[in-house]
């Protein structure tokens, strides 16, 4: 499994953490986010992730910002990506189940970092049901 990973300032030490649970896994990881806790620009750090996904250069994404809004808002402009802002692994777990997301968008100043190590787990082990939530998932690209 590859994931593709990135955050900007307010998600440094959280990324951090997330890499070493996901190397100690033997997952490997992408590493789009900035190391340092200087400002940045989130688009900077997302959309790369945001395109691994769609080209399937990774699994899965995860990216990690103040409130998780901008980089999710982000991601969601690339088509096949259906990225979910989540702040609990209950909604990550249905954020995966019913919409069969692709990207997890952590809020580092909403969550605790052993919460974000938990809902990475449960977005990394959680299969998407399919069925009934297929048709809808279908749904939500915009034909142009």
């Amino acid at each position: 499994m590859t994931i593709s990973i990135g955050n900007d300032h307010a998600g440094t030490e959280y990324k951090q953490a997330i890499l070493k649970h996901l190397e100690a896994k033997g997952i490997t990881v992408n590493n789009y986010g900035t190391d340092s806790n200087d400002s940045v620009d989130y688009p900077d750090f997302v959309h790369p992730v945001a395109q691994d996904v769609e080209s399937k250069k990774a699994d899965l994404g995860i990216i990690v910002c103040g409130s998780g809004n901008g980089a999710n808002m982000t991601a969601n402009k690339h088509q096949g990506v259906r990225s979910a802002l989540c702040w609990t692994k209950e909604i990550t777990a249905l954020a995966r189940q019913h919409n069969n997301a692709n990207i997890l968008s952590i809020p580092a100043r909403f969550t605790a970092q052993q919460q974000a190590i938990e809902m990475v787990d449960t977005f990394l082990n959680t299969a998407f049901e399919g069925g009934r939530h297929q048709n809808r998932v279908n749904k939500i690209p915009i034909s142009c």
